[in-house]
């Protein structure tokens, strides 16, 4: 069973459509291997530069499998896969953006917060509702939020499980752009395609700079990120970056 699809709608753009509908795309561990083994392919594939993840125009991912969660007790859980296949999507190196429509529940909105960019349909509802069951979020959800939106807010949504609208989720810094339903996808595809036209390996060291500010101080941040701007000095791409901005053209950027 497939519960991914894959398609390229755009030069160097790779979509990736959540495929188990009758389930609401609840993320069982056999979805989250298919996402990371995809996106272990796509990290060594040169002609891949962004990645894009979204659901359905009604869902993106209402959540966790419960039934395949129900199964599990004390030591089961502890040996689950589920922790390592969430920590080789968050290693992704490559531009990941996320296109919401519809729910984005528990596991589901998780998976959001791993994207780099996430675009919302004005459909989309993000929650934490695993209060309801009697369990906190389990795959960031406390720690990814509270880094994004802050502690109260997160300690309100994590505690009640009220749903967050798209708007909501604009204003606090969730999701960068809402779109028509109908056009989330192809937003976030021609955003993809615009980040995949940039120099591959400063676009590269941007995520990791940024990815790097909840883990290390200010003055730590600004030195790596110096080191980024120095290594950068190197490549052949920075130079036609600025022999083509000299010379008036557009750069054609190798990742060299």
């Amino acid at each position: 069973m497939e519960y991914i699809k894959t398609s390229s709608p755009k030069s160097g753009v790779v979509l990736i459509e959540l495929n188990r509908p009758e389930k609401r795309n609840a993320l069982n561990n056999a979805t989250l291997q298919e996402i990371a083994d995809c996106l272990q392919q796509l990290e060594a594939d040169s002609a891949v530069k962004t990645v894009v993840i979204t659901g359905n125009p009604q869902c993106f991912a209402a959540g966790a499998d419960l039934n395949e969660l129900s199964k599990l007790d004390v030591v089961s859980i502890q040996q689950d896969l589920r922790p390592q296949l969430w920590k080789r999507i968050d290693e992704f190196s490559k531009p990941l953006i996320m296109a919401i429509n519809g729910y984005a529940f528990g596991a589901g909105f998780e998976l959001a917060l791993h994207g780099d960019i996430v675009l919302a349909g004005e459909n989309a509802q993000f929650a934490l509702p695993e209060i309801g069951l009697g369990m906190l979020p389990g795959a960031g959800g406390t720690q990814r939020l509270a880094r994004l939106v802050g502690q109260q807010l997160t300690m309100r949504w994590a505690m009640t499980g009220e749903m967050i609208s798209a708007q909501t989720a604009l204003q606090h810094g969730i999701t960068s752009q809402v779109c028509p339903v109908g056009l989330t996808v192809q937003y976030a595809a021609e955003l993809a395609e615009k980040i995949a036209k940039q120099a591959p390996l400063a676009i590269r060291v941007i995520k990791q700079s940024l990815k790097s500010i909840h883990e290390v101080t200010l003055s730590q941040g600004l030195k790596l990120e110096r080191q980024h701007f120095v290594w950068l000095a190197a490549t052949q791409d920075r130079q036609e970056g600025i022999n083509a901005f000299l010379e008036k053209r557009k750069p054609e950027f190798r990742g060299v």
